[in-house]
């Protein structure tokens, strides 16, 4: 016999979804009903039956890492939101809405337990001693009287996702354009080319940075900005690939990406001069009264602890949203020219944010602000990334 596990835990919200397709006459027949919880991950219990999971919970893959990096994240609190939570079968379920609790009954640990989402329990429960109370959540969804088909809700719920293209396009030596350009970079090793790798960087991370200075889809002048490189970075990766693919014909020569080989290292570094240095950019144009730290979405290092820049891992005192640092990164586009068939800087890139870094940085900021502390908001606002672009394309253009 099984032993059954009752928890208790408080929740932020708490709603049963009625059943829109079970009818009965048989008043004693169990109908499958759904709840959808959230739950400050620091409440969620510690003993929920994991046996009823078909995946071994392995946390060194990079889905892993990402879970906790997302968990753990000092700028971003919508774990809830980015993370498909957690999926449990119960005997029965009841609320005390007095005290905002639920109880949840397993009855029987075969069928009773957690079917999905044991890979973020595993991370919730390892990690989240390391965060505040109420600084992340977890969605937790219900389902009870599934006993009868419980094996065809944890086959459906867990059907292995088909390979990325990230793992088909290293496959088929598409990356080699990007393993060829930065081969000589400190980070050049610390690259994850396919799915459920070890190393830090992700590969569809970088193209996302290359995407925006793609001058054949987004040419200087254009009234279009590269936003996906921050939105919808899968788009950015099938920007890559679809070039490349186009290129097998005539050797890559008409590839934006092969003609862009020759910076794409610069890139990375501008990235992460622009991530190290936006502190002090932004308190440079109006006095050093100003605190980075106290801008919203910025989170600042405890104390004798620093955060790493992503790339060349510089040691910071503070870690900025990419809401922020996109279009910073994605003005310097307007520096860009193509000359004999390569991309080529029209001014060392490197001196123009020295002169300009400060502008940028606040404009940033204030464009935040006016859009209610949102980064991300910040982030998708095509009015900042055509302001950011002309502020660098005038230096552009000045002698």
């Amino acid at each position: 016999m099984n032993n059954s596990i009752h928890v208790k835990f408080p929740v932020k919200s708490f709603r049963k979804i009625p059943n829109p397709a079970f009818t009965s006459n048989n008043g004693s027949e169990t109908k499958p009903e759904m709840y959808i919880l959230i739950a400050d991950v620091k409440d969620v219990p510690n003993n929920i039956p994991l046996e009823t999971n078909p995946r071994y919970q392995n946390l060194d893959t990079k889905v892993a890492k990402k879970i906790k990096e997302s968990l753990l994240s000092p700028t971003e609190h919508n774990f809830y939101l980015l993370n498909r939570g957690l999926l449990l079968s119960a005997g029965s379920i009841s609320y005390d809405n007095i005290n905002s609790c639920v109880t949840i009954d397993f009855d029987d640990t075969n069928v009773h337990g957690d079917v999905d989402g044991g890979h973020t329990y595993r991370v919730i429960l390892e990690n989240r001693a390391a965060l505040a109370p109420n600084s992340q959540f977890v969605k937790i969804e219900v389902l009870t009287g599934v006993e009868d088909f419980f094996e065809q809700l944890a086959a459906a719920r867990n059907t292995s996702l088909q390979v990325k293209d990230t793992s088909i396009g290293d496959l088929e030596r598409r990356f080699e354009l990007v393993k060829t350009a930065i081969q000589k970079e400190p980070y050049a090793n610390n690259i994850n080319y396919k799915e459920n790798g070890q190393k830090d960087i992700d590969i569809q991370d970088m193209l996302a940075l290359f995407f925006m200075f793609n001058l054949e889809r987004f040419p200087n002048g254009s009234s279009s900005y590269p936003i996906a490189a921050y939105a919808a970075k899968r788009s950015c990766l099938q920007d890559y690939l679809e070039n490349h693919k186009k290129g097998e014909k005539n050797g890559q020569i008409d590839n934006p990406y092969y003609k862009m080989m020759g910076v794409m290292p610069d890139i990375i570094r501008l990235f992460d001069d622009i991530e190290v240095h936006i502190p002090e950019f932004y308190k440079g144009e109006s006095g050093s009264n100003k605190r980075y730290g106290s801008v919203i979405g910025v989170a600042m290092a405890k104390k004798g602890k620093s955060f790493e820049s992503k790339y060349l891992k510089t040691p910071m005192d503070y870690a900025t949203p990419n809401g922020f640092l996109y279009p910073m990164l994605g003005a310097f586009r307007a520096l860009l020219e193509e000359k004999n068939g390569v991309y080529v800087w029209k001014k060392n890139p490197f001196l123009v944010l020295n002169e300009i870094g400060p502008t940028l940085a606040n404009n940033v900021v204030d464009l935040s602000r006016q859009l209610g502390n949102n980064p991300n908001a910040t982030g998708k606002s095509p009015n900042l990334w055509n302001q950011l672009y002309v502020n660098v394309l005038i230096k552009a253009l000045t002698a």
